[in-house]
């Protein structure tokens, strides 16, 4: 066990000397291995990263909270075409009043317009300032609490203000600041579109997503929504898109509420038994597996991409080892004349082949590691650098070299020691 040892670092010395006589040749050898570990390390620490950013904002919307919409990013992901997704009905605020009324688990129910295909967007002006376009939605007077959401200043508007379709509005924090950056924005009064509204107050700031705002909105009452944008139609469809949220009860169950749910908007919608629901039921839960389940297939098709630059870099190994091989032929010559075996020199070749791509894939790691970091300092976007990538790109790059290292060993070791002790 010791010989075997000894023999395996006195290989791997030979290899990194072998890296050493022949820099240039051993640089240009592993530069593919460096660019598919790199890209593996790199990628997966910004996917992952972006994962994280979505499953902390998802967590914001609460354990117990249940989305109602026409339809949803569940639905696409399922593989429906959206043109049938276009004949669901809408839901209405009669679908959320009855919600709120007949479900027994239900502590709160709101709801809210003007996202999805064909909401709205303008700049929102005041004097001389304005913002980039940005989306404006109409929501009852509940939907601060249903949505987990905090106020940064001022208060949210009030159910009196919903009935009177006041013209008031709640800034997010990214209009808030573009706009009001050293004055009090409560009582100042901003226009969207050709519309003014008077800001009473501004929504506290959230975490960005991949280094972009999710604050970009700002929120008016239902009514006066309603009143000032009509929703569009296309091509004969409503585009209006709805969204209701309904809280459980403190110590109920959401899997009741949305049991409740269910029942009432089937029976509402009067669908058959036969029939499956017109309308897609979503929580924080169902909505983070989704996340998780789109950044593994990301992650997997990286690496696949990944692996050509791997399978390039293990044909330029295959190639310079059998270059080493012809190189070599004398010294494996003496070797087999002092006594070494085939499968000495079999392991002699594929041991410098692995520690030649692991090299690469050490590079490779180190260099895509600092990507990730400097992505995070420059861009202020937060990757996350988990280890099995690290050991995924060395796995992937000792595998390299232990594949296309078969050839040129097994080249080596079929030598005859004869002939090879003649070779100038």
């Amino acid at each position: 066990m010791v010989a075997r040892t000894a023999l395996l670092a006195e290989i791997v010395k030979m290899s990194l000397d072998t890296l050493r006589a022949n820099v240039l040749r051993s640089a240009l050898t592993v530069l593919g291995v460096v660019i598919g570990v790199m890209s593996i390390v790199s990628m997966t620490a910004m996917i992952r990263g972006f994962g994280n950013q979505m499953t902390a904002l998802i967590e914001q919307m609460g354990s117990q909270t249940v989305y109602i919409a026409r339809m949803s990013i569940t639905s696409f992901a399922a593989g429906k075409d959206f043109w049938e997704l276009m004949k669901r009905p809408d839901l209405t605020e009669a679908d959320a009043q009855a919600i709120r009324e007949q479900a027994p688990s239900a502590k709160l129910v709101t709801y809210h317009v003007g996202e999805g295909p064909g909401s709205r967007e303008e700049r929102f002006t005041y004097r001389n300032s304005s913002t980039r376009p940005m989306p404006v939605l109409g929501t009852a007077s509940t939907w601060l609490q249903a949505n987990f959401l905090k106020m940064e200043q001022g208060r949210f508007f009030s159910e009196l203000e919903v009935e009177h379709r006041r013209s008031v509005i709640v800034l997010g924090a990214g209009p808030a600041e573009a706009l009001f950056r050293d004055m009090d924005p409560i009582g100042k009064r901003v226009r969207f579109g050709s519309r003014p509204y008077e800001v009473i107050g501004v929504l506290a700031k959230r975490p960005s997503l991949l280094g972009a705002p999710v604050d970009n909105f700002g929120v008016i009452p239902a009514t006066t929504h309603g009143k000032h944008f009509p929703p569009p139609r296309f091509r004969g469809y409503l585009m209006r898109f709805l969204v209701i949220s309904a809280v459980a009860r403190d110590g109920g169950s959401r899997e009741d509420l949305m049991r409740e749910i269910e029942g009432i908007l089937r029976s509402r919608h009067r669908l058959k038994l036969d029939q499956e629901n017109d309308f897609d039921l979503l929580t924080s839960e169902s909505l983070g597996q989704l996340v998780n389940q789109m950044m593994s297939a990301i992650v997997l098709a990286l690496v696949a991409i990944s692996s050509i630059a791997l399978m390039v870099g293990g044909i330029g190994v295959m190639a310079i080892m059998s270059i080493s091989v012809t190189e070599r032929t004398r010294e494996i010559g003496i070797r087999r004349a002092v006594g070494a075996t085939r499968s000495g020199i079999l392991w002699q070749f594929l041991i410098e082949a692995v520690v030649v791509t692991s090299v690469g894939g050490l590079l490779g790691a180190i260099v895509g590691g600092a990507i990730g970091v400097g992505v995070n300092v420059f861009a202020g976007f937060p990757p996350a650098l988990p280890w099995w990538a690290f050991a995924l790109g060395m796995g992937f790059s000792a595998l390299v070299g232990l594949f296309f290292g078969l050839f040129p060993a097994f080249k080596a070791a079929n030598l005859d020691p004869i002939e090879a002790l003649r070779h100038e």
